[in-house]
């Protein structure tokens, strides 16, 4: 509901010559009001909070409090006007009680002394015209005054031995209209609306008590099941207002346990923007959550809103005094940034990609390091160094598509060089053999780089196809070794990856050296057992052989180290 709408609806209401009866409609209706004027209230000093720290001139507010004098200037005069009413039908209801009291009084004489017939139900007339003509008495005696009456008139009804006839149409008249009222009340258990509940079940009563006598039969019958109606109407009232009390219980408790989650956030140290920025997410959470969360209990209601209020009010100043030491921080950084913004604006129109694709990236990290310049200049700062950043990315990104797309064109290349060698047939001269392997090496390396993601399938395929022709060649174990190894220099000149790879071809051929090299220091000390042995021995002739053999790989790893080349 807008500001406006709660005036337009009150005027409504108070205009309403029912003054009693829309008095839950407005008393629900201030509530509302309230709890609308303390929201606004709320935002209000969030958005001055929020203009502070912008530095930004906040907006007036003034309209609340004028907002508020409006509505209570139509309110007061009618709440007076409501409490002038409820003391004037309270006098009413207690004269008509005493009014209602005479009656049964005179009915009463009537009853016990009166022996004339005539003049008897001349009085009964007309105490029974004047019973109708009184107005309502007070609730808490209504049942016993209206019983005290009925008994009387059934008394005198009994008593009377005349009118046979118009008495038993009286009878069934006060049956039918009886069972037609109690019809209307188990009506009222279906109704949604609870006011429209109240407002049946008491002028059913009200018609009830107006209804005359019928059979004494019947009465007992139809008197419990009005009573047992009327009774599960009232309890139906009940329930619904004890629910309700219940829900604003339970509305109470989620309130209390929102205001304990925002304490644990209050007692909270907090260092960095991060900390607050995060806790502020949080505590804006916990207001949108509150405002899902129903009326309490009235007068608990507005003690715990006033301490929730406090506390975010208490959350949002420490955060503003936060702020406000570190604009000489957000100095430094600003400085900061602002030489990194210099370094990346030189780097920018650089085309040695790897290089500068690192001092951008270093250039970044420091930006995240440099931590926060404040509200007021880190979006700004951001803009100017990330499109330099992403000025260099793009123009790599369109030179490195052009290369894609050569890239493609040597894949088709180096597809076809596999498919010829797969269908080559060897010579049967080993020398021609290894040259025509060799050739293909050769074409397959100078062939340039194809795209990353089928890299190393292509270079697999190419190995696979050139080392089937390199194994069914007729070669000594050495010769075929030294082949071999070459041939898988000459392979891995073409992967696309030839400085890893030889690398590593390094590595493990070091490793096989070292190895090496302790297998020949272990076995020349085992040949220092036999110094002082004479004669041949062949446990001696043995180890020297082995030591020969260990001498003769380890010359065969140093060439193939001299093979690989230096990339």
């Amino acid at each position: 509901m807008d500001r406006g709408a709660f005036i337009e609806a009150l005027i409504e209401l108070v205009n309403n010559e029912d003054v009693l009866g829309v008095s839950r409609e407005v008393n629900d209706l201030r509530v509302q009001f309230n709890d609308f004027l303390i929201e606004e209230t709320r935002k209000a000093q969030v958005a001055q909070l929020k203009a502070e720290e912008n530095n930004e001139e906040p907006e007036d507010d003034s309209w609340i409090h004028t907002l508020k004098e409006e509505f209570y200037a139509i309110y007061t005069p009618y709440n007076e006007k409501r409490k002038s009413i409820r003391l004037a039908k309270k006098k009413e209801q207690e004269e008509n009680l005493q009014a209602k009291r005479m009656l049964i009084a005179r009915l009463k004489d009537v009853v016990e002394k009166e022996e004339n017939i005539g003049l008897a139900f001349s009085a009964h007339k007309e105490i029974n015209e004047e019973w109708k003509k009184i107005g309502d008495i007070p609730r808490d005696v209504r049942h016993q005054i209206q019983q005290e009456y009925s008994r009387l008139l059934e008394e005198f009804f009994y008593n009377m031995n005349i009118y046979k006839e118009i008495k038993e149409y009286d009878f069934k008249k006060n049956f039918d209209a009886k069972t037609e009222l109690i019809e209307r009340l188990k009506l009222l258990l279906e109704e949604e609306n609870i006011k429209e509940v109240e407002a049946g079940i008491k002028q059913i009563q009200n018609e009830w008590e107006d209804v005359g006598p019928t059979k004494q039969e019947l009465w007992e019958e139809i008197k419990d099941e009005y009573w047992k109606t009327v009774n599960a109407v009232y309890e139906r009232i009940r329930l619904h207002y004890e629910n309700l009390r219940e829900k604003r219980i339970e509305n109470l408790a989620k309130k209390k346990e929102l205001i304990g989650k925002l304490e644990k956030v209050l007692a909270k140290s907090r260092t960095s923007i991060k900390e607050w920025n995060q806790d502020t997410k949080t505590i804006i959470g916990l207001q949108e959550t509150w405002k899902t969360i129903g009326f309490g209990p009235k007068k608990e209601n507005d003690q715990v809103w006033k301490t929730f209020r406090g506390l975010c009010d208490t959350f949002f100043k420490e955060k503003s005094e936060f702020f406000k030491s570190l604009d000489a921080e957000f100095e430094k950084v600003v400085e900061v940034k602002k030489g990194l913004i210099e370094k990346v604006n030189e780097l920018k129109d650089s085309q040695e990609w790897g290089p500068t694709t690192k001092a951008i990236i270093n250039l970044q990290k420091d930006w995240k390091k440099a931590g926060n310049a404040g509200q007021k200049n880190e979006q700004k700062l951001w803009k100017e160094f990330r499109e330099a950043c992403d000025f260099f990315f793009d123009e790599k990104a369109k030179y490195f598509a052009e290369k894609d797309k050569e890239f493609e064109n040597n894949l088709k290349v180096k597809e076809e060089i596999i498919l010829e060698i797969k269908e080559f047939k060897l010579p049967e001269n080993k020398e021609e053999a290894i040259s025509a392997l060799k050739a293909f090496s050769k074409r397959f390396a100078d062939i340039g780089f194809v795209p990353a993601n089928v890299k190393d399938k292509i270079y697999k395929e190419y190995k696979e196809a050139l080392f089937a022709h390199y194994d069914s060649l007729d070669m000594k174990s050495i010769e075929k070794e030294k082949i071999m190894f070459e041939a898988r220099i000459n392979t891995i000149k073409g992967s696309g990856s030839a400085e890893e790879l030889f690398f590593k071809e390094k590595q493990a051929i070091r490793e096989e050296m070292k190895q090496v090299k302790q297998e020949i220091l272990q076995l020349e000390n085992n040949l220092g057992f036999f110094s002082t042995s004479k004669g041949k021995n062949p446990f001696k002739e043995q180890v020297k052989k082995n030591i020969s053999v260990a001498e003769s790989k380890l010359e065969a790893l140093k060439a193939k180290l001299k093979m690989i080349p230096n990339e």
